[in-house]
């Protein structure tokens, strides 16, 4: 007959993260129905993240420079997921790691100069 007692912690630990999980998720949801935070208008349902409409006519023009500014924000967010690596093991990698890591600074950099001097940066 199989033991099952073994895996007695690792319910428990899925127990304890169902339960968190549904406290942390359901319970501000209650408590600002409960305290009248909960008042939708019109500023507060209007889109936010995109730019435009959601629900138009999907022929229709739209700036292209929110997406731009998103791309380069991921663009530098790998590159600081790059460098703490670089910079913990620089002391194994020596001379040759560091010069490629210029070169990847050096190539983003001029990527960013390039985007700045047409314009994608600007918003208006």
């Amino acid at each position: 007959m199989v033991d099952l007692s073994q895996y007695l912690p690792i319910a428990l630990f899925l127990g304890i993260a169902v339960v968190l999980s549904t406290a942390f998720v359901f319970l501000p949801m209650g408590v600002a129905r409960l305290t009248g935070a909960h008042k939708p208008d019109a500023e507060k349902l209007s889109e936010y993240e995109c730019g435009f409409p959601a629900f138009e006519d999907p022929r229709s023009k739209f700036d292209v420079k929110f997406y731009l500014v998103a791309i380069s924000f991921l663009l530098f967010d790998l590159e600081a997921s790059f460098l703490f690596p670089w910079a913990v093991s620089l002391e194994f990698t020596g001379v040759v790691g560091w010069s490629a890591m210029m070169i990847f600074l050096g190539i983003l950099a001029i990527g960013l100069a390039y985007e700045w001097k047409m314009g994608a940066l600007d918003w208006q």
